[in-house]
Protein backbone atom coordinates (compact mmCIF):
# COMPACT_ATOMS: atom_id res chain seq x y z
CA UNK A 1 0.00 0.00 0.00
CA UNK A 2 2.87 2.31 1.19
CA UNK A 3 4.41 1.74 -1.93
CA UNK A 4 1.52 2.26 -4.74
CA UNK A 5 0.64 5.38 -3.23
CA UNK A 6 4.77 6.61 -3.67
CA UNK A 7 4.63 5.30 -6.99
CA UNK A 8 1.50 7.38 -7.50
CA UNK A 9 3.00 10.47 -5.98
CA UNK A 10 6.35 10.25 -7.94
CA UNK A 11 4.90 9.37 -11.16
CA UNK A 12 0.95 10.20 -11.83
CA UNK A 13 1.29 14.10 -11.31
CA UNK A 14 4.43 14.52 -13.00
CA UNK A 15 3.48 12.42 -16.35
CA UNK A 16 0.42 13.83 -16.76
CA UNK A 17 1.96 17.65 -16.36
CA UNK A 18 4.87 16.28 -19.17
CA UNK A 19 2.38 14.47 -21.17
CA UNK A 20 -0.33 18.14 -21.08
CA UNK A 21 2.88 20.38 -22.01
CA UNK A 22 3.98 18.54 -24.88
CA UNK A 23 0.46 17.81 -26.03
CA UNK A 24 -0.30 21.01 -26.08
CA UNK A 25 2.78 22.11 -27.91
CA UNK A 26 2.48 19.73 -30.88
CA UNK A 27 -1.36 19.54 -31.23
CA UNK A 28 -2.97 23.01 -29.35
CA UNK A 29 -5.09 20.15 -27.34
CA UNK A 30 -4.95 18.61 -24.05
CA UNK A 31 -7.16 15.96 -24.21
CA UNK A 32 -9.75 15.46 -21.39
CA UNK A 33 -8.51 12.39 -20.33
CA UNK A 34 -5.11 14.55 -18.57
CA UNK A 35 -7.76 16.06 -16.55
CA UNK A 36 -9.70 13.08 -15.53
CA UNK A 37 -6.57 11.20 -14.89
CA UNK A 38 -5.59 13.93 -12.54
CA UNK A 39 -8.72 13.93 -10.77
CA UNK A 40 -9.13 10.12 -10.67
CA UNK A 41 -5.54 9.83 -9.41
CA UNK A 42 -6.42 12.64 -6.86
CA UNK A 43 -9.10 10.64 -5.52
CA UNK A 44 -7.61 7.46 -5.39
CA UNK A 45 -4.75 9.21 -3.72
CA UNK A 46 -6.74 10.52 -1.30
CA UNK A 47 -8.46 7.43 -0.44
CA UNK A 48 -4.75 5.71 -0.14
CA UNK A 49 -3.66 8.26 2.27
CA UNK A 50 -6.90 8.46 4.00
CA UNK A 51 -7.41 12.40 4.02
CA UNK A 52 -9.89 13.79 5.95
CA UNK A 53 -12.74 14.57 4.55
CA UNK A 54 -12.51 18.91 5.62
CA UNK A 55 -9.36 18.51 3.37
CA UNK A 56 -10.77 16.61 0.46
CA UNK A 57 -13.52 19.07 0.82
CA UNK A 58 -10.83 21.56 0.78
CA UNK A 59 -9.35 20.45 -2.10
CA UNK A 60 -12.42 20.04 -4.09
CA UNK A 61 -13.61 23.89 -2.90
CA UNK A 62 -10.07 25.31 -4.29
CA UNK A 63 -10.81 23.33 -7.74
CA UNK A 64 -14.50 24.43 -7.96
CA UNK A 65 -13.33 28.39 -7.45
CA UNK A 66 -10.81 27.76 -10.02
CA UNK A 67 -13.04 26.13 -12.88
CA UNK A 68 -15.47 29.06 -12.08
CA UNK A 69 -12.80 31.24 -12.68
CA UNK A 70 -11.10 29.59 -15.79
CA UNK A 71 -14.56 28.72 -17.29
CA UNK A 72 -14.94 33.00 -17.59
CA UNK A 73 -11.72 33.37 -19.41
CA UNK A 74 -12.54 30.68 -21.39
CA UNK A 75 -16.09 31.77 -22.48
CA UNK A 76 -14.22 35.17 -23.53
CA UNK A 77 -11.89 33.36 -25.67
CA UNK A 78 -8.65 34.04 -23.38
CA UNK A 79 -8.02 30.54 -23.27
CA UNK A 80 -8.99 27.11 -24.41
CA UNK A 81 -10.82 24.91 -22.77
CA UNK A 82 -7.78 22.06 -22.19
CA UNK A 83 -6.54 24.89 -20.48
CA UNK A 84 -9.23 25.49 -17.80
CA UNK A 85 -9.90 21.79 -17.35
CA UNK A 86 -6.09 21.55 -16.75
CA UNK A 87 -5.91 24.31 -13.99
CA UNK A 88 -8.69 23.28 -11.88
CA UNK A 89 -7.28 19.56 -12.02
CA UNK A 90 -3.80 20.52 -11.15
CA UNK A 91 -5.78 22.65 -8.28
CA UNK A 92 -7.37 19.74 -6.59
CA UNK A 93 -3.91 18.18 -6.10
CA UNK A 94 -2.93 21.34 -4.50
CA UNK A 95 -5.77 22.95 -1.97
CA UNK A 96 -6.30 26.23 -1.04
CA UNK A 97 -2.46 25.52 0.66
CA UNK A 98 -0.34 26.24 -2.76
CA UNK A 99 -2.85 27.49 -4.48
CA UNK A 100 -1.57 31.57 -4.85
CA UNK A 101 1.98 29.87 -5.53
CA UNK A 102 0.30 27.75 -8.86
CA UNK A 103 -1.22 30.64 -10.11
CA UNK A 104 1.61 32.97 -9.52
CA UNK A 105 3.86 30.96 -11.01
CA UNK A 106 1.64 30.08 -14.04
CA UNK A 107 0.74 33.78 -14.99
CA UNK A 108 4.75 34.00 -14.70
CA UNK A 109 5.39 31.46 -16.72
CA UNK A 110 2.46 32.17 -19.24
CA UNK A 111 3.92 35.67 -19.84
CA UNK A 112 7.15 34.64 -20.63
CA UNK A 113 6.11 31.64 -22.63
CA UNK A 114 3.81 34.45 -24.71
CA UNK A 115 6.72 36.69 -25.09
CA UNK A 116 9.11 34.40 -26.31
CA UNK A 117 6.42 33.20 -28.98
CA UNK A 118 5.72 36.59 -29.86
CA UNK A 119 9.31 36.98 -30.67
CA UNK A 120 9.65 33.67 -32.25
CA UNK A 121 6.57 34.97 -34.90
CA UNK A 122 8.86 38.07 -35.87
CA UNK A 123 11.85 35.98 -36.93
CA UNK A 124 12.14 33.78 -39.90
CA UNK A 125 10.80 30.01 -39.47
CA UNK A 126 13.90 28.32 -39.19
CA UNK A 127 14.80 25.78 -41.38
CA UNK A 128 14.73 22.77 -39.58
CA UNK A 129 11.31 23.80 -38.40
CA UNK A 130 9.95 23.90 -42.08
CA UNK A 131 7.36 21.81 -42.58
CA UNK A 132 6.52 20.23 -39.35
CA UNK A 133 2.91 21.36 -38.93
CA UNK A 134 3.16 21.68 -35.31
CA UNK A 135 6.19 24.49 -35.72
CA UNK A 136 4.55 26.19 -38.55
CA UNK A 137 1.63 26.16 -36.62
CA UNK A 138 3.38 27.87 -33.49
CA UNK A 139 5.21 30.72 -35.72
CA UNK A 140 2.07 32.10 -37.38
CA UNK A 141 1.01 35.43 -36.47
CA UNK A 142 -2.76 34.39 -35.67
CA UNK A 143 -1.41 31.06 -34.12
CA UNK A 144 -2.75 30.64 -30.29
CA UNK A 145 -0.80 30.10 -27.32
CA UNK A 146 0.14 26.86 -25.95
CA UNK A 147 -0.34 27.84 -22.32
CA UNK A 148 -0.67 24.52 -20.98
CA UNK A 149 3.20 24.33 -20.99
CA UNK A 150 2.91 27.53 -18.38
CA UNK A 151 0.56 25.60 -17.04
CA UNK A 152 2.41 22.20 -16.16
CA UNK A 153 5.78 24.21 -15.71
CA UNK A 154 4.20 26.15 -12.95
CA UNK A 155 2.69 23.24 -11.75
CA UNK A 156 5.87 20.88 -11.72
CA UNK A 157 7.66 23.71 -9.63
CA UNK A 158 4.67 23.91 -6.47
CA UNK A 159 4.24 20.29 -6.60
CA UNK A 160 7.60 19.40 -4.38
CA UNK A 161 6.50 21.43 -1.67
CA UNK A 162 3.24 19.81 -1.57
CA UNK A 163 1.95 17.77 1.14
CA UNK A 164 1.64 14.58 -1.43
CA UNK A 165 5.79 15.01 -1.67
CA UNK A 166 6.77 16.58 2.15
CA UNK A 167 5.32 12.63 3.12
CA UNK A 168 7.90 10.86 1.02
CA UNK A 169 11.09 13.05 1.64
CA UNK A 170 10.63 13.75 5.52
Amino acid sequence: MVLLTEVIKLTLFPAMMAFAASSDLFTMTIANRVSLILVAGFGLLAALVGMSAADLLSHAGAAAVVLAVVFVLFTRGWIGGGDAKLAAATVLWFGFAHLADYLVYASLLGGVLTIAIMQFRTMPLPRVFVGREWAERLHRIDGGVPYGIALAAAALLVYPHTEWMASITH
